[in-house]
């Protein structure tokens, strides 16, 4: 999910949801002694591994509030359900530098050889498998670029991708 938001207002409504959310998982962990368990379709009889978090980055000013979730716990459309995927959403963020535009992706226990990129328009699809962990992410980008001259490197887990404009 990916939203934008204007103003002081968004901002206090941010932080109270927030504060509802800790409090509610304070409950849920209470109630389970700390350990939380799920059953899954992609792991059925385990504990499931979730990941769940919030970006929130701030424009100049104050203005321009940028609020995107990652990971990989996702409410089923259909059924309203929460379900833990086995695939993650990286957090990925974009810079226009001089010359190239950058692409930074958290991706602990993937190296660059390990990336499969693809592009349709300016849809940027990043892909990654290494041994149980799957990442996926699209990302629209603001430029066009060459997916030909992409330069994909890697150091504990922060993928960086140029893009030479």
């Amino acid at each position: 999910m990916k939203g934008k938001l204007k103003g002081v207002a968004g901002l206090e409504g941010i932080l109270n949801g927030l504060g509802e959310l800790v409090e509610k998982l304070s409950e849920i962990e209470k109630k389970t002694g700390g350990a939380i368990r799920s059953e899954t379709t992609a792991n059925p009889g385990g504990k499931a591994r979730g990941i769940y978090g919030i970006r929130v980055q701030f424009g100049l000013g104050g203005e321009d509030i940028d609020v995107e979730t990652f990971g990989n716990v996702k409410q089923d459309r259909s059924t309203g359900q929460v379900v833990v995927d086995e695939v993650r959403e990286p957090v990925c963020d974009l810079f226009e530098e001089d010359g190239y535009l950058l692409l930074v992706a958290e991706m602990p226990g993937v190296v660059a050889a390990d990336l499969e990129l693809s592009l349709e328009g300016d849809l940027l699809t990043l892909h990654a498998e290494r041994k149980d962990r799957k990442y996926h992410k699209e990302l629209q980008l603001p430029r066009p670029v060459d997916l030909a001259k992409a330069q994909p490197s890697a150091n504990n887990g922060v993928i960086e991708i140029r893009f030479p404009l």
